[in-house]
């Protein structure tokens, strides 16, 4: 694939018929109770539901396929470790049961691992796309990854929710969500793939150009759930759960 995302490596793909359960999830780091501090209650509602639906990806397959997005999207090395020391707290994550030395990982990997140990998966493999992907390529990378029992989509929505909102307020963040958890709660892929890049980008909505890699990943019938849909900290974040039908 070209500049933008890396292929999957070869041995990796297999039929999208296998993909049994998906977990979308947001991925800030006050999820992580010692690195929310203070705000740790007010993420309590939040935390409980990501935790949930990592437990339910656990429960289709031990081994989850993570898809995120990071600038350059460079690649993650398999049973990698880290840390996130670089956001304030020295806490170690690894990607598998396998221990291997700690190297510096973007903060999806970094909140996959984390995922992982608290959801009880075995590994994870992730696969980054960068943010400014254009939409068709997207879906073209979601339908190289191919089909695993267990896939991990990692994104925010709109940072533009309300005047304390991290990239200051938009009356356009409201609307732009509320089309992110309807899409997520109707397993509606088309929805997804039409999203305008140039908006979500206007409205920092870093989920989506994963949330597009899931439009070409998800292929047949699903059935969704919404677990958590809000803006609590001026960011939109969803929680939802898709089975294959």
């Amino acid at each position: 694939m070209s500049v933008g995302c890396r292929s999957p490596k070869a041995g990796k793909v297999t039929s999208a018929a296998v993909i049994r359960r998906v977990a979308v999830l947001p991925q800030p780091p006050l999820l992580i109770p010692e690195l929310a501090a203070g705000a740790a209650d007010e993420c309590a509602e939040l935390r409980e539901a990501c935790l949930a639906a990592a437990r339910r990806l656990t429960s289709a397959s031990p081994d989850w396929v993570v898809i995120g997005a990071a600038a350059g999207a460079p690649e993650v090395p398999e049973h990698a470790s880290g840390s996130f020391r670089g956001f304030g707290v020295d806490l170690g994550v690894s990607l598998s049961r396998v221990t291997a030395p700690e190297t510096e990982l973007p903060l999806p990997a970094l909140v996959a691992g984390w995922l992982r140990e608290q959801g009880g998966a075995s590994s994870v493999r992730v696969h980054l796309v960068d943010p400014a992907t254009p939409a068709d390529r997207c879906e073209q990378f979601g339908r190289a990854v191919g089909g695993h029992p267990a896939v991990l989509v990692l994104g925010d929505g709109s940072s533009r929710h309300g005047p304390r909102s991290p990239g200051g307020e938009d009356a356009r963040a409201e609307g732009f969500d509320a089309g992110i958890r309807d899409a997520l709660a109707k397993a509606d892929t088309g929805a997804l793939a039409a999203l305008d890049p140039a908006l979500a980008a206007e409205l920092g909505a870093g989920g989506r150009a994963p949330w597009q890699v899931l439009a070409g990943l998800a292929d047949g019938d699903w059935t969704a759930e919404v677990l958590y849909s809000a803006a609590p900290f001026g960011v939109g974040y969803h929680v939802a759960v898709w089975e294959h039908a």
